[in-house]
């Protein structure tokens, strides 16, 4: 009995030093051969220092999974090895390996919402980013809502735009809680920091406000232009009357070609035919458009009309707005 117990320890003794001997001898050892792709490896919560070993030979990385968990129990690190999804590159090295399964230094990809987009748009960016696995797919925008924790809430204008960084194989509710998150964020400052005069009352007004106006410009020194004429309007009762809302709330019949009968054709969000702010907001606005929302400029304009360049017009009265029109869009003298 007694020599099957030495036997068995020195077996175990020369397992852990073979581990330590390739870790010592061999820093610099290949784990991964110069020329091959990389290895997607996912680490699962609460796996054994074995089975992630076992895990990372079977999805490629060329060594021992007996001497990889020897080695993981050798450094004294098996315990800090952190779920995840990781990257194993050619060339490298078992210290490498290790330091990144237990840094947590996952393999991330990026998705973008820009400035101005739909909900729409959103999703289809969500569907086209790389390693985010569908979770919305199939599910309605109520549905989606939902599922973050926002049931009932309108989707328009609730993401932030913004670059989001999201580990491989996410779901891609994860990065719309953060999108989210991080609108409540935003526009939670600008409607603490608002011009008491600004005429909205609630964020959600301030939210639609600003949505129009990141339809209208993204000229950064028309923004509080376009907002002091919005809120002089709204100030009047005067309708607002921007076509951004009117082919909101056409909707897929769009084509693109705003027709007079389309600011005639009354619905819920063309501004032509209602007066006051739409329903929901339109877009997802940046940073910019919610301050200038909160802090229009100071201005007796009630017309803008696009010049063209990226830049508006601004008049007081009909005469010049229509005297802007004549020059800009009919390029009449």
């Amino acid at each position: 009995m007694l020599k099957r117990l030495i036997i068995v320890g020195l077996l175990l003794l020369g397992t852990v030093t073979a581990a330590a001997v390739w870790w010592v001898n061999q820093p610099f050892q290949l784990v991964i051969p110069k020329g091959e792709q990389v290895v997607d490896v996912q680490v699962a919560a609460n796996e054994t220092p074995r089975r992630v070993a076992s895990n990372l030979v079977e999805a490629g990385v060329q060594t021992s999974a007996k001497l990889l968990f020897e080695w993981f129990r050798w450094s004294g690190k098996a315990t800090a090895i952190q779920a995840g999804s990781y990257e194993v590159s050619p060339g490298t090295t078992p210290r490498q390996l290790l330091d990144m399964l237990t840094s947590g230094k996952q393999a991330t990809r990026k998705v973008t919402i820009l400035e101005g987009w739909t909900f729409k748009q959103v999703r289809k960016a969500l569907r086209d980013a790389p390693y985010l696995r569908s979770k919305t797919g199939e599910m309605s925008d109520a549905a989606i809502m939902k599922a973050i924790g926002r049931e009932g809430v309108h989707p328009e204008g609730r993401f932030f735009p913004d670059t989001y960084v999201y580990p491989k194989n996410s779901a891609d509710l994860a990065v719309l809680m953060q999108a989210a998150a991080r609108m409540d964020a935003q526009l939670t400052t600008a409607w603490n920091y608002r011009d008491k005069t600004t005429p909205v009352d609630t964020p959600e007004e301030l939210l639609t406000l600003a949505s129009i106006i990141e339809k209208e410009t993204n000229h950064e020194a028309d923004r509080g232009l376009v907002a002091g004429v919005f809120a002089n309007r709204l100030r009047i009762g005067m309708r607002l009357q921007t076509d951004p809302t009117v082919i909101y709330g056409l909707g897929d019949a769009f084509d693109g070609n705003l027709r007079r009968i389309h600011l005639r054709t009354d619905t819920p969000y063309n501004s032509y035919t209602r007066a006051g702010l739409p329903p929901s907001p339109i877009s997802m606005p940046s940073e910019a458009s919610l301050r200038a929302a909160v802090n229009p400029a100071n201005t007796e304009a009630l017309y803008f009309v696009a010049k063209g360049d990226g830049t508006s017009a601004f008049n007081d009265d009909l005469d010049g707005h229509n005297a802007a029109v004549r020059r800009y869009i009919l390029k009449r003298p």
